[in-house]
């Protein structure tokens, strides 16, 4: 049998061009390289599974390119990756302050990678200084952290600072509708949505999910298995729910409530899922705002059938309602009598106008 390979590793960035989420930060390490204003030390700073390590692995390799090498030209002898997690001591730090002063046999730069740089002790830290401040011209150093808060003021100082932000859904989406249409994987959009909602900005834990998904769905990827397999409420139940609600039909949204609770769904879960689709109805109202919806177009569709069917007053009430539901959640003894209350009040929105009208 073949050795599995995962997608985070398959799919793994080889250049700059393929960091998803990150072109601001890819582009200016690209100019720097170009302009040969690269700084000695750089850290990278961001949440996990935003492209930290793969964008230290690609600068690494792509400095001792030249216009005499390819892009395949092999520079590995001039990287050396260190795991600061298990290489914090200060005996670590001062094998490396030995090390750094070898120049490179091949090419014109040794890169030192040293990932998770904020697990080293105040001691290694201390015992790196002078080295990150003056090191050899032959020399950079690529600093990696999740948590920048821990590095103390003086290695800070010394570094060229890079903040990763979180991948946005649509990024994501974008990236895993790729990969699925290069495998001839069916799917749909709206299960991607799920997936790259789930991972919430990381697109390790995006791709991850998704080769959990496509062993789930034996290579379908349907929406409803999706949202089934990663405990999210899909949009088909709040289109239900809401179509209760305003046929002010109070029985029928309690059953579906109910119905909701029985699949092991917590009501405050539902609350917040209810308040985005509330949302995502007042976006739907007016032409200018539907780019905002992040959903695929014919859901985009039902959104815009369903919010005519509202007055902009009803929804923009509607959403204050589950917010003010939603933020007294938590300190509410019967937790689910506190959305049933909301429920019955959302459908009684149109009989509390009238009765205002009076």
């Amino acid at each position: 049998m073949d050795t599995y390979k995962v997608s985070a590793l398959r799919y793994r960035p080889q250049r700059f061009e393929d960091v998803v989420g990150q072109q601001a930060i890819t582009q200016t390490l690209a100019h720097a390289i170009v302009q040969n204003q690269l700084a000695q030390a750089l850290l990278f700073c961001g949440p996990r599974g935003v492209g930290k390590t793969s964008c230290a692995r690609i600068l690494a390799k792509t400095i001792n390119q030249n216009q005499q090498s390819t892009e395949d030209s092999d520079f590995a002898f001039n990287i050396f990756e260190l795991d600061a997690a298990s290489n914090n001591l200060v005996e670590d730090i001062r094998q490396l302050n030995e090390q750094v002063r070898i120049p490179p046999q091949v090419g014109t730069h040794k890169v030192y990678i040293i990932d998770e740089v904020h697990m080293l002790s105040t001691a290694a830290f201390n015992a790196f200084l002078k080295t990150l401040e003056e090191p050899p011209k032959h020399v950079i150093f690529i600093l990696a952290t999740t948590e920048k808060h821990k590095i103390i003021p003086t290695i800070l100082s010394r570094c060229q600072v890079y903040d990763f932000k979180r991948i946005s859904v649509e990024d994501i989406k974008i990236h895993l509708k790729r990969i699925a249409q290069e495998q001839n994987i069916p799917f749909e959009e709206d299960a991607l949505h799920f997936i790259a909602l789930k991972a919430d900005g990381a697109l390790r834990d995006a791709l991850s999910i998704f080769d959990r998904m496509l062993s789930f769905t034996q290579n379908n990827l349907s929406s409803s298995a999706v949202a089934a397999n990663l405990n999210i409420l899909d949009f088909e139940t709040y289109f239900k729910i809401t179509t209760a609600l305003l046929e002010e039909d109070i029985p029928e949204s309690l059953l579906q409530l109910n119905e909701i609770i029985n699949k092991g769904f917590d009501a405050g879960q539902f609350l917040s899922g209810l308040g985005d689709h509330f949302r995502t109805l007042l976006v739907a109202k007016d032409t200018k705002t539907i780019p905002m919806m992040e959903v695929a177009a014919e859901t985009q569709q039902k959104f815009k059938a369903q919010s005519e069917a509202f007055a902009y007053e009803h929804l923009v009430t509607a959403l204050q309602l589950v917010n003010d539901a939603s933020y007294n959640y938590k300190n509410s003894p019967n937790k689910r009598l506190h959305t049933e209350v909301c429920l019955m009040q959302l459908a009684s929105l149109k009989e509390a106008e009238k009765k205002k009208a009076i």
